[in-house]
């Protein structure tokens, strides 16, 4: 990444989620939609196994293309752990990855190469 992780991570709080996340949903959506309750989604959000980007005062919107069959995709967390700021790390996973070979991580993760991509975050950090 040419620029500076902080810097990065500033310019991503003043953009709007929808213009730089892909699709996004609210927990009601991924409770009718993927049946995914509530109370999972939370506990996963608290340990860190998915991606909730903060929109607005308190409410969350999730990035779609982290779920499989209403599960995580494998890899995610690992991630997380690398890269701490939620913003940082989907705007990380979802766009082409020089040490990747220009390769997509979320889609990498999708396809099971999690340990390529948790490599690579962990030498961006």
């Amino acid at each position: 990444m040419a620029q500076p992780i902080a810097e990065r991570a500033a310019e991503l709080q003043s953009m709007l989620i929808e213009d730089w996340a892909g699709e996004v949903a609210g927990s009601t959506y991924l409770e009718e939609k993927l049946r995914i309750p509530r109370s999972t989604l939370h506990r996963w959000q608290r340990r860190g196994e998915v991606v909730a980007l903060r929109k607005g005062g308190r409410k969350h919107v999730f990035p779609l293309a982290q779920f499989i069959d209403g599960r995580p995709v494998p890899g995610i967390g690992d991630v997380l752990s690398a890269i701490a700021n939620p913003r940082l790390a989907w705007f990380w996973l979802s766009r082409p990855s020089p040490e990747l070979g220009g390769r997509v991580p979320i889609e990498m993760l999708r396809e099971d190469m999690v340990e390529d991509v948790i490599r690579a975050a962990r030498a961006l950090s």
